[in-house]
């Protein structure tokens, strides 16, 4: 499985319905090719839960590492990522909703007073919940509460989903540092860093250069580098790798289009060059990954 996305990282999925935009869905990083799940955002907020195992999890430039009991909100429109932590495997809960669920109507009262400041703060991009922190534990239940009534729905279950959300939204309003995000700025880094991907999701099949996307945000090449690897904690040059190996498995599975075809579509100078990286990161070579497939 592989995430569906467009050219500026936007989720192509369905996030519930219109008339109720709200989804619940267990997954597993197993369950994607790579063993984690690209760079993509979506308007709706996400909660996650973590069942069993660990997951490295990035939002914009923040880094977590979650362990089961642990989850973490991943506000409306954020960059974010994951990827299995020490090897293993990772189950998770995870819940997306669209804002209006909970504020109704652009500019009511609930939209201007007690999303906006939240859902546009740059200071609140993802919000750690632990155990230990009994509002944050209390989320925590939240969530399983909606978990259990998604499992055995009764006539009430879309009021009972809306008044939880309703009221982790409750405890995130009051425990947020308000003063804080109303003064927060935009990170300008997160803004080149969405410009860089998209760059690079929009250009992969061409010989992309480290001046290329310098040019495109305004940096010389030695501070974009850093700057990249300062917040994705990884290389540009990793990162487009991955991203054309992770291209390449559609190709593979989906079409009788050769290695070395797959290998010059994708962007690799030479099929030894795609068959070398490819093994490095998916433990099988590009055939071998065919027949398996």
């Amino acid at each position: 499985m592989q995430l569906q996305i467009d050219k500026e990282q936007k989720e192509i999925k369905q996030h519930g319905s219109y008339e109720f935009p709200f989804r619940i869905s267990y997954e597993r990083l197993s369950y994607f090719e790579t063993g984690s799940f690209s760079w993509h955002w979506h308007p709706e907020i996400e909660l996650t839960l973590v069942m069993e195992g660990s997951i490295s999890y990035q939002v914009n430039e923040k880094i977590y590492s979650l362990r089961a009991s642990q989850g973490l909100f991943c506000n409306s429109n954020m960059l974010h990522t994951g990827r299995r932590l020490d090897s293993q495997d990772c189950s998770y809960l995870s819940i997306t909703f669209h804002p209006r669920l909970l504020y109704g109507y652009s500019s009511s009262v609930m939209d201007n007073k007690f999303m906006h400041p939240i859902l546009n703060s740059p200071a609140c991009s993802s919000i750690l919940f632990s155990s230990h922190i009994p509002w944050q534990q209390h989320i925590l239940e939240l969530i399983e509460h909606i978990r259990l009534l998604c499992a055995t729905p009764s006539r009430s279950t879309e009021l009972q989903i809306q008044i939880a959300l309703m009221t982790i939204w409750l405890e995130i309003y009051e425990h947020a540092e308000l003063d804080e995000l109303e003064h927060s700025k935009p990170n300008k880094d997160t803004m080149r860093i969405r410009q860089i991907i998209e760059y690079i999701q929009t250009h992969y099949q061409e010989n992309i250069t480290l001046e290329q996307l310098s040019n495109h945000v305004h940096l010389c090449s030695n501070e974009t580098c850093r700057m990249f690897k300062r917040c994705m904690n990884q290389t540009i040059f990793d990162y487009l790798i991955h991203y054309r190996i992770e291209k390449s498995l559609e190709y593979i599975q989906r079409t009788n289009m050769s290695i070395t075809e797959i290998s010059d579509h994708v962007g690799f100078a030479t099929p030894n060059y795609f068959s070398r990286v490819f093994k490095k990161a998916m433990g099988c070579t590009p055939m071998e990954y065919r027949k398996h497939h």
